[in-house]
């Protein structure tokens, strides 16, 4: 037998279980479970393919009738798309979905076909029709501690909202914010709609007591720790409607990423956060989310990109669509923008396959040597090889590293000639089941900020850690 470096595994349903087929060996085994099939394949190929074979790759041929597969790659196809938000893309999700559960498919094969969680895919299936369970109203706000107490009332219940909804929320003061942000959670409350308020303190104790410590399903996070590195705000959106969003089930939010204080750097990656969360949610999602701005302790241009990073704004009484608001483009124009320059005279070291060994060395003796702890200079290191060999196997077989020490931040860059085509790399928890898509995701987890900008020309990635 000829040993293969890379395998075919033909899989195909049969009454109620999938049959696997690794083409080269002849060899079959059967899974309940769709999402079961690239690791029986993987089995396969250890038992019988030698002793390389743990090492070679797998392709999965997913066998379906014409009609579905079209349906199948169309979907696919809509995904690609640019415009990945587009109502197209989701109503030729939607169909799929619906018409896989016809055929019989369960939601976990489901999910798995479409690439989606199986809480998405469940909303994609639903018809729409499943009624909401709602507690009554609560009769008022009770007072806060502050000196000017703000009472408000609950609002008239309002239909329950069926999309996404992105809203900046303009405001001035304590008193405005509360204002606007009690009646919005109390409304949820009464409609037993699920909440996750993400503001910082002393904010969010304000507005707890305002609404009330033992209101029902309203969680509160302080936005200094989860949004630290803005690139973790969105995976946590994400988990809050994957667990609460079930069948279409209408939740809210409320997140506040950007506050008076916070680095420029750090401004300059809540503001791209807020862009991507135009794509990072689909438009048929039931999320509303309300986006706080403080206009009297953020300056001009920081509003004004508020503006265009939101569809809705709401300020005081008013409430209109965003005239500047930019979509999928702001997201392009961000994204492919360009990083300021390192500081004049900051050395660059070339480096390729068979130097990341060199680059660990390097960012260890420069993060020990700027200040950093041991524990947070093996962080960076970690990232740094992870970035590394993002650039060698992605941006063309090299890349160049530049360190420098600016102010209290450490920051190591790695630039290189790929292009990253999706903004949102980096923001989505890897599957289990794939290779890719691990590196960035690490470096968020492992460094107080990374800021990824990317275009045609090539990609520049920096991992910041705070002194």
């Amino acid at each position: 037998m000829t040993l293969s470096n890379s395998y075919t595994a033909r899989c195909w349903r049969e009454s109620d279980a999938w049959v696997v087929h690794v083409v080269e060996l002849d060899e079959t085994a059967r899974t309940a479970r769709l999402s079961q099939v690239e690791a029986v394949a993987h089995d396969l190929v250890a038992r019988f393919g030698g002793p390389k074979a743990t090492s070679a790759r797998v392709v999965i041929d997913l066998q379906v009738h014409d009609d579905l597969m079209n349906l199948l790659n169309a979907a696919a196809a809509a995904r690609q798309d640019r415009d990945r938000v587009s109502v197209e893309a989701v109503t030729m999700r939607r169909c799929v979905a619906r018409r896989l559960v016809a055929e019989g498919f369960g939601m976990k094969e489901v999910a798995a076909l479409l690439g989606l969680s199986v809480v998405r895919a469940q909303q994609l299936a639903a018809d729409g029709s499943h009624a909401l369970q709602r507690s009554p109203a609560r009769p008022a706000v009770a007072a806060t501690s502050r000196s000017s107490p703000v009472v408000a009332s609950v609002p008239p219940r309002q239909k329950p909202h069926g999309s996404y909804q992105h809203e900046a929320f303009v405001y001035r003061g304590d008193d405005d914010f509360l204002a606007g942000t009690v009646p919005f959670v109390l409304d949820a409350v009464s409609l037993d709609q699920p909440v996750l308020v993400a503001v910082t303190m002393p904010r969010l104790v304000e507005l707890q007591a305002a609404v009330g410590p033992d209101a029902p399903g309203v969680q509160y996070v302080d936005m200094a720790e989860l949004g630290a590195n803005p690139a973790r705000i969105i995976p946590a959106w994400r988990a809050f409607v994957d667990s609460h969003g079930a069948e279409g089930r209408p939740v809210r939010g409320i997140g506040e990423p950007v506050w008076a204080g916070r680095r420029a750097t750090e401004i300059a990656e809540c503001q791209l956060h807020e862009a991507l969360l135009n794509l990072a949610v689909e438009p048929d999602t039931p999320l509303w989310l309300l986006c706080p701005y403080d206009a009297d302790a953020l300056p001009g241009p920081v509003l004004e990109e508020a503006c265009r990073s939101h569809p809705s704004l709401r300020e005081g009484e008013h409430y209109r669509g965003s005239t500047s608001y930019g979509g999928v483009h702001h997201v392009d124009r961000l994204f492919g923008g360009r990083l300021p320059d390192p500081p004049e005279g900051t050395p660059a070291t070339s480096f390729c396959a068979e130097d990341v060994a060199d680059v660990r060395r390097r960012v260890s003796r420069f993060g020990a040597e700027s200040g950093l702890s041991p524990d947070r200079t093996t962080d960076l290191v970690l990232a740094a090889a992870e970035v590394a060999t993002n650039s060698i196997r992605h941006g063309g077989g090299r890349g160049v590293l530049r360190m420098w020490r600016q102010g209290d931040a450490v920051v190591c860059e790695f630039t290189d000639r790929g292009h990253i085509t999706d903004p949102l790399a980096g923001r989505r928890v890897p599957s289990l089941s794939t290779e890719g898509g691990r590196g960035l995701w690490l470096a968020n987890q492992l460094c107080d900020l990374v800021q990824i900008r990317s275009a045609a020309s090539g990609t520049a990635v920096r991992l910041v850690s705070w002194l």
